[in-house]
């Protein structure tokens, strides 16, 4: 029940505030009039309010959406450690420098594109602009929900058009290739097993012996580790095990009989007990490599794109490095020619290599670095191959050698059929039926072109 309070103003006169008990029996105010008769209905407006859900305390608009993103949002909002690191870091960089000081109440869609727009001219990638604004909007929807803004203004902006890419997919020649380029038997298992089983990197990394039957050679994919910063680790540490696979349901498939039997194999040389690590890292990894000075081109340097600040620098000098914040190649040797210099004179003691903290998991950055690219370079295939793109493999070599599309999809754990689907006719031979369905009833056509 709510009231209304006399006060005496300064001139000697009354007024009356209009007082009522929010959800959480807190006091508040819906303003203050000249008469107890206008409080009254003021009191009783909002108390009809609360009755329908629809008010929050209005101070809470009021704050600014770097107080409610940093001190309510992220610390409260449920979600992957994982995801809770890459939205930090994207939140730091392209957003809170534009909508940091603003008070929540006053952010609107006009200002959401023109924020879209300021990405566009910095060049910020239109799949980029699309996570951003995603990330954006399920800050507001969550406002919005709490009260603390009655307004969702990414609702109806529109971000630049992503197209869909087909995966490159490797064809087995090709994967033989990278195959004899890797450097070691344990490398290739891990390999191999990527592309026998379609897992994922963290489901592949987390694999351990008693995961697998090797009676019925069965896989069951029930943990995934992920690799973090450490101060996104509940423990401080650099590798969190989740005790579910991404799909967050346990599957199970079976294997070939000659990756079962090379597993086995493995286990057994390497004496691995039931809750070992099928593969794990045997050697410190060094993360941060020494500067190398390459020679660069002898093209006319030209200037840096502008900086923060606008300002523009020539291309191989330091202040094209340092003040530009240019990574092109020419400045890039420009600032390891100068650091190797004062190395060589004694002026600059060079820092240790970072290692990075492991439980014994394989680092993919360290993997994909030591490992992967050298086989990549070896190969000369002439194209990138990620290492992700060996599930994109399996999925692809599945469907064309004509196993059912559920049972693909329930072997990677899709969500989806569509995202399955999307791996029907990826080989670059897979279009040579339809070719010859063509060829073959343009020769029963008299008369046509030689």
């Amino acid at each position: 029940m709510g009231w209304s309070q006399k006060r005496k103003a300064g001139d000697g006169s009354y007024r009356y505030r209009a007082c009522y008990r929010d959800v959480r029996g807190q006091i508040q105010s819906a303003g203050t009039f000249a008469s107890e008769r206008e409080a009254d209905k003021a009191w009783q407006k909002a108390e009809v309010k609360i009755a329908e859900g629809r008010v929050g305390d209005p101070r809470r608009g009021r704050q600014s959406f770097q107080r409610y993103v940093e001190e309510e949002w992220l610390p409260n909002h449920v979600m992957e450690a994982s995801t809770r690191e890459g939205y930090t870091y994207q939140i730091g960089k392209h957003i809170m420098p534009w909508f940091g000081r603003m008070k929540m109440v006053e952010i609107l869609p006009s200002h959401v594109r023109e924020w879209v727009t300021g990405l566009r001219q910095r060049r910020v990638a239109p799949k980029t602009i699309q996570n951003l604004r995603n990330i954006l909007s399920a800050i507001f929807t969550t406002a919005l929900n709490d009260q603390v803004t009655f307004l969702h203004p990414c609702k109806g902006v529109k971000t630049p058009t992503v197209p869909v890419k087909l995966p490159t997919i490797i064809s087995p020649a090709q994967f033989n290739t990278i195959y004899q380029a890797l450097p070691d038997d344990g490398t290739r298992l891990l390999v191999e097993t990527a592309i026998e089983t379609g897992l994922r990197w963290g489901e592949l990394t987390e694999l351990r012996p008693r995961d697998i039957d090797a009676t019925a050679r069965v896989v069951t994919v029930s943990r995934a580790v992920v690799q973090l910063n450490p101060r996104f680790h509940p423990d401080g540490q650099r590798f969190l095990v989740k005790p579910y696979p991404k799909d967050k349901e346990y599957r199970r498939f079976k294997l070939s009989q000659q990756i079962a039997a090379k597993i086995a194999a493995h286990v057994e040389a390497e004496r691995l007990g039931a809750g070992d690590l099928l593969f794990r890292l045997l050697r410190e990894p060094e993360l941060r490599p020494r500067l190398q000075v390459v020679p660069g081109s002898g093209d006319e340097p030209g200037l840096t794109e502008p900086n923060s600040a606008g300002r523009r620098y020539r291309h191989g000098t330091l202040s094209g490095y340092s003040a530009g914040e240019c990574r092109c190649r020419r400045c890039k040797d420009a600032y390891a020619t100068y650091r190797a210099g004062r190395r060589s004179a004694g002026r600059d003691q060079p820092r240790q290599p970072r290692p990075l903290d492991s439980d014994g998991h394989l680092p993919r950055d360290w993997f994909r670095e030591t490992i992967w690219k050298p086989a990549l370079e070896a190969a000369e295939l002439g194209f990138h191959v990620p290492i992700k793109n060996l599930r994109h493999a399996h999925a692809s070599w599945l469907l064309a050698g004509g196993a059912d599309l559920q049972v693909v999809k329930e072997r990677l754990g899709h969500a989806k059929i569509s995202t399955t689907e999307k791996y029907l006719a990826t080989l670059p031979d897979t279009d040579e039926t339809a070719l010859d369905a063509l060829s073959k009833i343009r020769q029963r056509t008299p008369g046509r072109p030689a």
